[in-house]
C-alpha cells in the first residue's frame, strides 16, 4: 500500500448564531458570529498547505437543518477552493442538518462526495500525486434529524480488499452524557468491524477512543459556547505503507472559549485580587498568540477575601472594568482581532471561610456531622440525587426550574451539593461566632 495524508474534521457548525451573547460588544459578537466560517477557511488552508491527499467529514456540516443560503455559499466557496487544488471530500450529514432538511440545494464540484442516508456507501480514495487507490471509505447521512438505531452494525468490510479502510460514522459511542443518544454504539462494535479508522462526529469533546482500530472525535472546529472550552481544530492523519497511521490535531478555531481558576489562599487585599485577575489575564492573552479569548474566571479556596467575594459588588466593578478595557482596545486598533483579546465573560465565586474544613468534620457538632454527610452524598451518586431531589422539592412545581433541574449533569449536582456544604459552614461558623461574643 502507498503511504498517504488525509485530515479528519467533523462538527463544523456554519452559521451558528451564538444566541444568547447580547453582552458582548457589537464588534465582538460579530467577530464571533464569523467565527465558523473563517474556521473552515483554515481548515481549507490546512488541506492545501499539508498537501492531505483528501479530506473527510463526519457530519453537521451546518448548525441548522434551515441554514442560510450565506452559510451553503461559503461551504461551496469553500470546497471549490478545494476542487482547485485537487482534494477530494468525502462528508456525512448529522443530525443538525440531515438529508431531510429543507433547504436551497447548491451543486458541488467534482471533488466532493456526500454519502446517502439509506445504507453505508463507499468511495475509493486515490493520492494527488499518482491517482493510486490508498483507501475505502464509507459512510452514511442522518436522512432525517433523529437517527436512533446502531448504524454502525449496518458498516461491513470487504475482506479481499488491500486498501485502508476508513468509516464516517456521526454517532454517540457508548452513551457519552450530555449527548443526544443518536446513533448509538459500543465501542466493541467499532473495534469488531474490520475498519482501520473510525472517524465520528457528534461528540464535541475532541477524543481518541482506541488506537486499534483507530476510533477518534476530532472534535468541532470552533467552540460555540462557554461549555466547550480549549482548542478546535481537526486531526491530520499521516498513513505509512505498513498502514500504520500517525495522528496530529491541528489548532483551527478563531474564538476560545476557557475556563481560569484563581485561588485565593495568598490573596490579603483586594489590591492583591485586582492585580493577580489582571495578571491572569495576560497569561493567557500570551497564551492565545492572538487569537481571540473569552473566559469566565473562578475564584477557589479559603481566605480573608471570602466575604468580600460572596457580596458580589466587587466583582460586578472590576468585571466591568475588565470589559471596558478590551472595548477600548477594540475601538483603538483597527487589527484587533489579530492582536489578542481576552474578554472577560464573568466571574464565579466558590470560595470559603477561612477556617479548618478537616478539624470541623471531626468534631462531634451539628456541623461536623452536616459536612461528613455532605462527603458522604458526594462519594454516592444515588444519594447525592436523593438529598438534592428533597432540598429542591418546594420549587419543582415551577416549569422552568424543573426542567432546569433534569438537565443537571452528574458534576453540575456535585457542585451544588458542595457549595451547599460551604454555604452552611459559613453561616452556621458566624452563628457559633456571635453566640460566642455575646456570651
Amino acid at each position: 500500500m502507498s503511504a498517504f495524508r488525509f485530515i479528519h474534521a467533523a462538527d463544523l457548525h456554519l452559521d451558528t448564531p451564538f444566541t444568547g451573547m447580547s453582552a458582548l460588544p457589537d464588534r465582538l459578537r460579530r467577530h464571533l458570529q464569523e467565527s465558523t466560517f473563517a474556521a473552515l477557511g483554515e481548515l481549507v488552508e490546512l488541506a492545501v498547505s499539508e498537501a492531505a491527499d483528501f479530506l473527510v467529514i463526519s457530519g453537521d456540516v451546518y448548525d441548522a437543518s434551515d441554514s442560510s443560503l450565506r452559510a451553503q455559499l461559503r461551504l461551496k466557496e469553500a470546497l471549490d477552493k478545494l476542487d482547485d487544488h485537487g482534494i477530494p471530500v468525502y462528508m456525512i450529514h448529522g443530525n443538525h442538518d440531515p438529508l431531510s432538511a429543507s433547504r436551497v440545494r447548491l451543486t458541488y464540484p467534482r471533488n466532493v462526495t456526500v454519502f446517502g442516508g439509506t445504507r453505508p456507501e463507499s468511495a475509493i480514495a486515490g493520492r494527488r500525486s499518482d491517482g493510486a487507490p490508498v483507501a475505502a471509505v464509507s459512510g452514511i447521512s442522518y436522512p432525517t434529524a433523529a437517527v436512533t438505531d446502531n448504524t454502525a452494525l449496518l458498516f461491513s468490510r470487504d475482506p479481499q480488499s488491500p486498501l485502508y479502510h476508513i468509516a464516517l460514522l456521526h454517532a454517540n459511542v457508548d452513551g457519552q452524557e450530555g449527548h443526544d443518544a443518536y446513533s448509538p454504539c459500543s465501542l466493541n462494535d467499532l473495534r469488531n468491524s474490520g475498519y482501520d479508522y473510525w472517524a465520528l462526529g457528534h461528540i464535541h469533546k475532541r477524543q481518541i477512543l482506541s488506537e486499534s482500530p483507530w476510533v477518534v472525535y476530532p472534535g468541532n472546529l470552533q467552540g460555540r459556547s462557554p461549555k466547550e472550552t480549549g482548542a478546535k481544530g481537526c486531526y491530520l492523519v499521516d498513513v505509512s505503507e505498513q498502514g500504520e497511521a500517525r495522528l496530529s490535531f491541528r489548532e483551527l478555531d478563531h474564538v476560545r472559549w476557557s475556563e481560569a481558576e484563581i485561588p485565593i489562599e495568598d490573596l490579603h487585599s483586594e489590591e492583591a485580587w485586582k492585580e493577580r485577575v489582571e495578571e491572569k489575564m495576560e497569561e493567557i492573552r500570551d497564551r492565545l498568540a492572538g487569537k481571540t479569548g473569552i473566559v469566565r474566571f473562578t475564584f477557589t479556596g479559603r481566605g480573608p477575601l471570602h466575604s468580600m467575594l460572596q457580596s458580589g459588588r466587587e466583582c460586578a466593578d472590576l468585571l466591568l472594568e475588565l470589559q471596558r478595557r478590551e472595548s477600548l482596545a477594540m475601538e483603538i486598533d483597527p487589527s484587533w482581532s489579530s492582536h489578542g483579546i481576552v474578554w472577560p465573560a464573568g466571574f464565579k465565586v466558590k470560595t470559603g471561610m477561612d477556617l479548618d474544613r478537616g478539624r470541623l468534620v471531626r468534631e462531634d457538632s451539628f456541623l461536623g456531622e452536616l459536612l461528613r454527610y455532605a462527603d458522604k452524598a458526594g462519594a454516592a451518586p444515588e444519594l447525592r440525587d436523593e438529598v438534592i431531589e428533597a432540598a429542591l422539592a418546594p420549587l419543582m412545581e415551577h416549569r422552568q426550574l424543573r426542567r432546569l433541574m433534569k438537565s443537571l449533569g452528574s458534576a453540575e449536582k456535585l457542585d451544588l451539593l458542595e457549595r451547599a456544604g460551604e454555604l452552611a459552614s459559613s453561616l452556621l461558623t458566624e452563628e457559633g461566632r456571635r453566640e460566642g461574643f455575646g456570651s
